[in-house]
């Protein structure tokens, strides 16, 4: 078995080599009206990074803010400037360079850019764009440049939404370019579900809650009235199922994110239900049922159906995880005497077990395994001598890489292009509490997000329609 420090993962993006012959990714750009980001081609193929230590020096750009073109825009346009960069500057792959820094001035968004003036501030890439207003609606428009090639590339691209989703816009303009400077997919139109926390640690109050990924944008779900726990999102990102304890034991609810409704599944007498997971296509769940005193994962049509039982052991199993194609599922068990992962048919059927702690460390206890959006790794949570981990593997268990460490951490979920990882640290101590933190697959770029409290079991959604 690999050790951790052996871990070696490939990332297609262009930051290899990128002075002076960096290259963006070039797309036509179309006229939108808020829809999701075209997929990114290369000219000549991605180009290619291996990241071995989590160093990468970030690529510097430059975003003035956009230029106002109605006499209501000037707001707006600063506004979604500073959220387009925030998008960027998180990632931990690009540096913004200050506007007080800047030679030349953007006054108009159709002046033909100065590529002199910003190769002479080392911007690799400039974006540049335009803010209207009227009748309700907002309308961004804006172009990136290559600085070095001395080319625009496209002719631009147009989006436009009501004033309420102005924060959208600027996501998705922030999606756009990442995905043209990386070749990959971007996250940043993306929401997460999570429990906000409050009171005490021994009388928490907890509700669900949904935000943007950055923390902004938080509306309640449900009120503090009875526990709620792992609320995940489906894979289309309507609907969001999770464990409540409002019956006075464990019960899977489905809620529905644009109404606000919710309804309990079909209750088996006798038994307690939890840690469910939509499957793929949203037409099924994959839960935790205990009866008895055993504790096996079972299967359940969402719109009825009868239950199917998918092991059938002693041992405790739970937290089952659906890879993207729906094939397999990855759960926790203790079945080989303590907590390790195993993987099985989704149909159930003989488990093969993936989580092997590397040499020296054989008390390490593996749990919370959610599968990337992209199939070819598996986070999960490790415990190890007193200390909380959030990891990933490779599907059958090998390359594993710890990419936190502290006194608790637990509960990592997948932003959708599988690159960023979301979970919940908790610190020690009667005052202590749970927050939400991402860290990139590299185990680089450590941050925290920002709730209105305590806030815990974060699940990613895809992003937005």
């Amino acid at each position: 078995m690999p050790s951790a420090a052996k871990f070696r993962y490939k990332l297609e993006n262009p930051m290899r080599g990128m002075r002076p012959m960096f290259r963006f990714v070039m797309l036509s750009l179309a006229v939108l009206a808020l829809t999701p980001a075209p997929a990114a081609h290369a000219q000549s193929g991605p180009l290619r990074i291996e990241i071995t230590d989590g160093v990468i020096e970030p690529l510097p750009y430059a975003l003035p803010t956009f230029v106002a073109e109605t006499g209501e825009a000037g707001q707006y346009a600063a506004d979604i400037s500073r959220v387009i960069a925030a998008d960027l500057s998180g990632t931990g792959l690009f540096r913004e360079i200050p506007e007080n820094a800047h030679i030349s001035r953007v006054s108009s968004f159709d002046a033909p850019l100065a590529y002199a003036d910003w190769k002479a501030i080392n911007a690799q890439a400039v974006i540049t764009g335009a803010v209207a207003v009227s009748g309700g609606r907002v309308t961004v428009k804006f172009r990136l440049y290559d600085v070095y090639s001395g080319q625009q590339l496209g002719e631009g691209q147009q989006l436009a939404a009501s004033t309420g989703s102005w924060r959208r816009l600027a996501h998705k303009v922030a999606d756009t370019a990442y995905a043209r400077i990386t070749g990959e997919g971007g996250y940043f139109d993306s929401r997460v579900v999570f429990v906000s926390e409050a009171g005490p640690k021994n009388a928490r109050q907890k509700r669900l809650a949904v935000m943007d990924y950055d923390g902004a944008n938080v509306q309640y779900l449900t009120d503090s009235s009875t526990i709620v726990l792992a609320p995940r999102f489906s894979y289309a990102g309507d609907r969001v199922i999770y464990t409540t304890y409002e019956t006075g034991f464990p019960r899977i609810k489905i809620l529905d994110v644009a109404s606000v409704s919710a309804k309990l599944l079909p209750e088996q007498p006798g038994t307690m239900t939890f840690a469910p997971r939509f499957s793929p296509d949203g037409g099924a769940i994959v839960y935790s049922l205990e009866q008895g005193g055993n504790t096996d994962i079972w299967h359940m049509g969402v719109g009825g159906g009868a239950p199917a039982r998918l092991t059938n052991t002693p041992a405790i199993e739970t937290a089952p995880s659906y890879a993207p194609d729906g094939s397999r599922i990855v759960f926790e068990s203790d079945r080989s005497g303590s907590q390790q992962l195993y993987v099985m048919p989704a149909g159930g059927g003989e488990a093969t077990r993936i989580s092997f702690p590397p040499a020296g460390n054989e008390g390490a206890r593996y749990g919370t395994p959610v599968w990337s959006p992209r199939g070819d790794l598996i986070a999960f949570t490790m415990q190890l001598q007193g200390k909380f981990h959030i990891g990933v593997m490779r599907t059958d268990g090998s390359e594993q890489r710890l990419l936190t460490t502290s006194f608790l951490d637990e509960g990592p979920t997948w932003s959708p292009n599988g690159r960023v990882i979301m979970f919940t640290r908790e610190t020690a101590g009667a005052s202590g509490g749970a927050q939400l933190y991402s860290v990139d697959i590299s185990g680089r770029n450590l941050r925290a997000v920002p709730t209105p409290g305590a806030a815990s079991d974060p699940a990613w959604s895809p992003l937005l329609p």
